[in-house]
């Protein structure tokens, strides 16, 4: 039997001597190899543009975006689906992120929870996933089961699928329709994912997600609209775009704001005559 090739993210690499090394070191270690992120991830652009074009296409349906991962992709699954509703005023099911382990896994190491091939689709059948839904499985090595089982049987039932993995070639590359591989090589610390990998899947993940919001309108030019202004510095953003985008004074624009409670519905009623933008003559 031809004995199985080593990952990449599992090989020792270069930094051999880093428990030598002095903070500084280790520092400047980690700058060296974190500098390729970026090439990687851009030479994986088509893929993601073509995941984030199935998310767009899925929530315009009123469909909806799962993210499926272990460890840390799971966490930065978490993450990335958390920050869709305060970001683009998403409802909280459009992205949803499922964690192996549930909610107790974003805190504490939950190793086991990754090995069960069938408990991926269990917690997403639990979740509502669906006909005309994207799933989305994240796993650093490319071979978790979890993950892999949960993308088998999604795509089984024709649900529309997408891997990212930092592994080239790996099982759920095979498996999904859309394949996103971000090869980063060995680790300083040999498998330690949670670095290079997971900086290079946070990228992803802000990629997609807000290519498709952006598709989706959910942002004007390149401001957040539909930033939900919860606190004082959100309040800020928001007044400060109305008053910027609408043409109108800063204290018009928190008027604006107190009364119809976002940057968006304050801008269409600028546009609708609610207000005259200063600097136009009346006619």
């Amino acid at each position: 039997m031809a004995k199985r090739e080593m990952r990449a993210t599992e090989r020792r690499g270069r930094w051999r001597d880093l428990d030598r090394r002095p903070a500084l070191g280790i520092v400047r270690a980690m700058d060296r190899e974190e500098a390729i992120v970026p090439k990687v991830v851009a030479r994986a652009a088509g893929a993601i543009a073509a995941a984030a074009d199935a998310a767009a296409a899925a929530l315009k349906a009123g469909r909806r975006v799962f993210y499926i991962g272990a460890g840390t992709s799971g966490r930065l699954a978490v993450l990335d689906a958390s920050e869709c509703p305060p970001t683009f005023g998403a409802d909280p099911r459009e992205v949803t992120a499922i964690i192996a382990g549930g909610d107790r896994a974003l805190r504490h190491s939950i190793e086991g929870a990754e090995d069960d091939a069938r408990a991926g689709w269990r917690s997403l059948r639990a979740a509502g996933i669906g006909a005309g839904d994207v799933l989305i499985g994240i796993s650093a090595s490319g071979t978790t089961p979890y993950v892999a089982g949960a993308l088998r049987e999604a795509r089984r039932r024709r649900i529309r699928t997408v891997a990212i993995a930092a592994n080239r070639g790996s099982p759920i590359a095979r498996i999904a329709e859309i394949a996103i591989e971000i090869e980063v090589g060995p680790e300083v610390i040999a498998g330690s994912t949670r670095l290079k990998a997971g900086t290079a899947t946070k990228m992803v993940l802000n990629r997609i997600s807000t290519a498709a919001m952006v598709r989706l309108g959910r942002v004007r030019g390149n401001v957040m609209v539909d930033v939900k202004p919860r606190s004082r510095k959100l309040v800020e953003r928001a007044t400060r775009i109305i008053a910027e985008e609408g043409g109108v004074s800063r204290a018009q624009a928190a008027r604006f704001l107190a009364r119809l409670g976002s940057a968006r519905k304050a801008l269409d009623a600028i546009a609708a005559g609610a207000a005259r933008p200063r600097g136009r003559r009346r006619r």
